[in-house]
């Protein structure tokens, strides 16, 4: 071939790459910034950007099935990726187990859930707190409100507590509340906050432990159930992301996220989530530490 003819099929090549012309499998172009470099005979090589093929990944615990988890979460991947100009995507994990294993391995960017699994990447992953749900995350031990046997959380050793498996928050607040594991309640593991709270009612356990903000919503004004202990205020869920965002990147979706713009694409996650409310900016400081709640849980060393 030409030197002419040379030049002018890698002008084109350098057109489609640029335009986007080189897709994935699905012929949809991946937004990024990885680059490759062609080079002419006797020419330096050229740099021609590329889409990125390895999408950021959005991911939060599987509390509820894929449709919903996608419902709540989706629109807001689709959000950032205008944001970024990088493909954000919303990964459902298939189960508890599957989450942590990837989330320990690092394998998500973005990462929404509980304040101690915020304090343990912030710890160990080097992510960053970006926003937060407004408000405290308060804990309590409640029973039935014709239970007048139980005054005290101490008094609920040997007895059963309905709550969510380890490593949740609320149950591992209340598992570090007994320093003898000899003289600790027998938790009746239940998967749902009203199933929590329901479970209680139809006498399936003592005692339950839920957020409080959960439990005022299920028993407003206290009619049913009564506190028996109430948890130090944490920080609320919140958002983390890790180092393979840049810190600008990470700034960029801390302030997206708290734009009114961003309020069609957080309309079903505030719902759930937030009572409505919007994000708010979170700090470091407020999460460090908070892993420790997951000292005696496996894979969290």
């Amino acid at each position: 071939m030409n030197q002419p003819s040379l030049l002018a099929c890698s002008a084109s090549m350098l057109f489609a790459l640029s335009a986007g012309g080189l897709a994935a499998d699905d012929s949809v172009p991946q937004p990024g910034a990885a680059k490759v470099a062609y080079q002419l005979p006797g020419k330096p090589a050229v740099a021609v950007a590329l889409k990125d093929v390895a999408p950021i990944v959005l991911s939060a615990p599987p509390r509820d099935n894929a449709t919903e988890g996608e419902a709540r979460f989706g629109p807001i991947a689709s959000y950032l990726t205008e944001v970024l100009g990088r493909r954000v995507v919303y990964e459902h994990p298939l189960t508890w187990g599957a989450y942590q294993a990837d989330m320990q391995k690092g394998h998500y960017d973005l990462v929404f859930d509980a304040p101690h699994l915020n304090g343990w990447r912030l710890e160990k992953l080097g992510h960053n707190v970006l926003v937060k749900i407004p408000g405290d995350y308060t804990y309590v031990a409640f029973v039935r409100s014709d239970n007048t046997r139980v005054t005290g959380l101490k008094q609920l050793a040997g007895h059963t507590i309905c709550a969510h498996a380890p490593p949740h928050l609320g149950t591992l607040i209340l598992l570090g509340q007994f320093d003898n594991p000899s003289r600790q309640p027998s938790v009746v593991v239940r998967n749902g906050y009203d199933r929590v709270y329901e479970s209680l009612l139809n006498g399936e356990c003592t005692a339950a432990m839920l957020s409080l903000r959960h439990l005022e919503k299920f028993d407003h004004g206290g009619r049913r159930t009564r506190i028996v202990y109430r948890h130090r205020a944490l920080p609320n869920q919140a958002l983390s992301a890790g180092p393979r965002l840049s810190l600008e990147e990470q700034n960029r979706i801390a302030e997206a996220l708290m734009s009114p713009a961003s309020e069609a694409a957080t309309a079903r996650f505030r719902a759930v989530y937030g009572g409505g409310k919007g994000f708010a900016r979170a700090a470091n400081v407020e999460y460090a530490g908070l892993g420790a709640y997951l000292k005696n849980q496996w894979g969290y060393d």
